[in-house]
């Protein structure tokens, strides 16, 4: 078990959660991502079907900006993974996507009026995105 400090409550310590709690702290630490503007696997339904994003960031007024998908570091990054958050997008429509394995890191820039995205050398800081 491990303590989620924004969640405020022990969650078990699989190789998911083990990448979503350092990348957690990247952000907040690295990106200047203030922490009460990140959400934790936060559920929403999909075609009846109940989905998780597994960090939800948001703007300073509370709108979603920023979806991760976290894998494990043995997940190898695929187009797969990319359908997933993409499919998990048409309910958002943020303009970032970052999926990353805790090795491998993907950052996206959307451009959501054309259906396009063009990939980011790295992952923005939060001021960058708003």
């Amino acid at each position: 078990m491990i303590l989620d400090p924004l969640r405020r409550k022990y969650v078990k310590l699989t190789p998911e959660e083990w990448v979503r709690q350092n990348f957690v702290q990247y952000l907040i630490n690295e990106g200047k991502y203030p922490a009460g503007l990140l959400g934790i696997e936060v559920m929403f339904r999909y075609n009846k079907l109940k989905r998780r994003v597994d960090i939800l960031v948001h703007d300073r007024f509370g709108q979603p900006i920023m979806i991760v998908e976290c894998k494990s570091t043995e997940v190898k990054i695929d187009e797969a993974v990319f359908e997933q958050i993409a499919t998990y997008n048409m309910k958002f429509r943020v303009p970032y996507l970052v999926v990353t394995n805790g090795i491998h890191h993907y950052a996206c820039k959307m451009n959501l009026q054309e259906s396009k995205f063009e990939y980011l050398l790295v992952i923005p800081l939060y001021e960058e995105l708003i």
